[in-house]
C-alpha cells in the first residue's frame, strides 16, 4: 500500500487541534493526532513544510521503518514538535493497517488483556462544598477514580480547578488554553497549597470512605523537598497517586522525594521520548508512566515505553486531557487493552462540538473505557465539520509568585 496523499488538518471546536490524514493509493485512511496545546501551528508548520514531502509513494505498511526514517533522517532529533509530528504519522499509518486487516488496532497489538480501561475523573472546586458535588456528579456519571484539585485560600485563580475565574472571568471547566494573544499571569504560593492540600484530602477521605482510588496532580509547582513533605502528609489519606509533583526536566528530583514518602508518584505528560525515563524507571522512582500517545511518538514508540516499564513493575497512566484528540484518545484506549501493564487511563470528556468534527466509537461505561471494536482506531474526521471552526491563538496560564518571579504551573 502506497501512501497516495497527505493532508494536515488544523481545527479549534471549542480548543486547537491537529490532525493529519493520510491515505493510500487503495483509498484507506488513516488519522493522528498532532496536537501540542499552545504551539499548534508549530507542529502544523514541521508536519506541512517537513514531513509531508517525505511521506507520499512511501509503503503506509512500513510503520517501523518509517518511524526510524522521521526520526534518524532528522539530526535535530526528540523535542515536543518533532515528537507530536512523528507520533501523527505513526498512528496514522497504524490506522491503516488495522483498517485494511478489518479489525481494531489491539488486536494487532496483541488482543485484549481486559475487558476495560479503569478510567478516572477530574473533580475540583473553590472550597469543599463545591469540590464534594463535583465528585458526587463524577460518581453518579460512573467514575471509580477520582483527581482531586482545590482552590487555595488567598489565591483567587489555581490552575486546574473547575469554575476558577479565567482571563476574561470566563469559567474554563477543562483546562484549556485559554483564546489570549498571550498567556494569562495567575499567582501562586507554595506554602499555602502545602498547607492546605492535606486537609482537602482528610476531609474528602471522611466524606467518601477509604475505598475509593484519589488522585492528586501537582502541576510541577514544588521542589523536591516540598513534594516530599507533601508526598508524606499525604501518606495517610491513601492517594492512587502524586503527579507531577516537581518539574519534569529534573530527573534527580524523584530520587530524593522516594526518599521520603511512600504515596506513589507519577510523571511524564510533558515527556516525548523513552531517553526520558531511562533513570526513572530503571532506579524505580517512579509507579505510573503518564506519557500520550499524541506526544511521543505514536503508537510505536508508547508501546516500547510501556514494555520498558513493565520489566521494573511500573505501570501506564497515560495523559488524556481534552487537549488530546478524540484521536489520540482514541489510539491510547487501544494501547490501554493490549499493555499487561496497564494502570489506569484519565479521561475528561471532550465537547460537543469537538464530537462533531470528530466521530468517536469508543464508550465509557461503569467506569471502564473501550476503545470499540470498529477497524482501526474507530475514529472518524469531518473534514467539513472541521473546516467551520478556524484556529484560534489559545495559551496555557503561568504562574508569578507573590515577589513577581515567574514559577511552573
Amino acid at each position: 500500500m502506497k501512501i497516495a496523499a497527505v493532508e494536515v488538518v488544523v481545527t479549534c471546536p471549542g480548543r486547537n487541534f491537529v490532525t493529519l490524514r493520510v491515505t493510500t493509493e487503495d483509498g484507506i485512511t488513516g488519522l493522528g493526532d498532532a496536537t501540542l496545546n499552545g504551539r499548534e501551528l508549530a507542529v502544523e508548520a514541521y508536519l506541512r513544510e517537513h514531513v509531508v514531502p517525505l511521506l507520499v509513494g512511501r509503503d503506509a505498511s512500513a510503520i517501523e521503518d518509517t518511524w526510524q526514517y522521521l526520526y534518524r533522517g532528522a539530526y535535530w532529533r526528540r523535542g515536543p514538535v518533532t515528537m507530536a509530528a512523528i507520533a501523527a504519522v505513526d498512528t496514522a499509518l497504524w490506522d491503516i493497517k488495522a483498517r485494511a486487516a478489518g479489525m481494531p488496532l489491539y488486536q494487532l497489538l496483541g488482543g485484549a488483556c481486559r475487558v476495560g480501561a479503569l478510567a478516572y475523573g477530574h473533580a475540583s472546586g473553590r472550597d469543599l462544598p463545591e469540590l464534594f458535588d463535583s465528585i458526587r456528579l463524577h460518581l453518579e456519571l460512573g467514575f471509580r477514580a477520582i483527581r482531586v484539585q482545590t482552590g487555595i485560600p488567598g489565591l483567587a485563580t489555581v490552575y486546574g480547578v473547575a469554575a476558577s475565574a479565567a482571563g476574561g472571568g470566563d469559567r474554563y471547566d477543562y483546562e484549556p488554553a485559554r483564546p489570549t494573544a498571550s498567556p494569562v499571569e495567575e499567582s501562586w504560593d507554595t506554602r499555602a497549597y502545602l498547607r492546605h492540600v492535606p486537609s482537602v484530602f482528610e476531609a474528602v477521605r471522611s466524606e467518601f470512605g477509604p475505598e475509593l482510588p484519589l488522585l492528586h496532580d501537582g502541576h510541577h509547582r514544588m521542589t523536591p523537598i516540598e513534594a516530599a513533605r507533601l508526598g508524606k502528609a499525604l501518606e495517610p489519606y491513601d492517594l492512587f497517586w502524586l503527579e507531577d509533583a516537581t518539574p519534569g526536566e529534573d530527573q534527580a528530583a524523584l530520587r530524593l522525594i522516594r526518599q521520603h514518602t511512600t504515596t506513589p508518584l507519577a510523571i511524564g505528560e510533558v515527556f516525548n521520548s523513552v531517553h526520558d525515563y531511562t533513570t526513572l524507571l530503571s532506579e524505580r522512582l517512579i509507579d505510573y508512566v503518564r506519557s500520550a500517545v499524541t506526544h511521543t511518538g505514536g503508537v510505536t514508540a508508547l508501546k516500547k515505553v510501556l514494555d520498558f516499564a513493565a520489566v521494573y513493575g511500573v505501570k501506564s497512566g497515560m495523559h488524556g486531557p481534552t487537549d488530546i484528540s478524540p484521536v489520540g484518545m482514541a489510539a491510547a484506549l487501544h494501547l490501554d487493552l493490549a499493555v499487561h501493564n496497564f494502570g489506569i487511563q484519565e479521561y475528561m470528556p471532550h465537547s460537543a462540538e469537538t464530537l462533531e468534527v470528530f466521530r468517536t466509537s469508543y464508550t465509557f461505561t461503569d467506569g471502564l473505557l473501550h476503545p470499540s471494536d470498529a477497524p482501526g482506531l474507530g475514529v472518524e474526521l469531518d473534514v467539513d465539520a472541521a473546516a467551520r471552526f478556524p484556529y484560534r491563538a489559545a495559551y496555557l496560564p503561568v504562574n508569578r509568585l507573590a515577589d513577581g518571579t515567574l514559577h511552573d504551573w
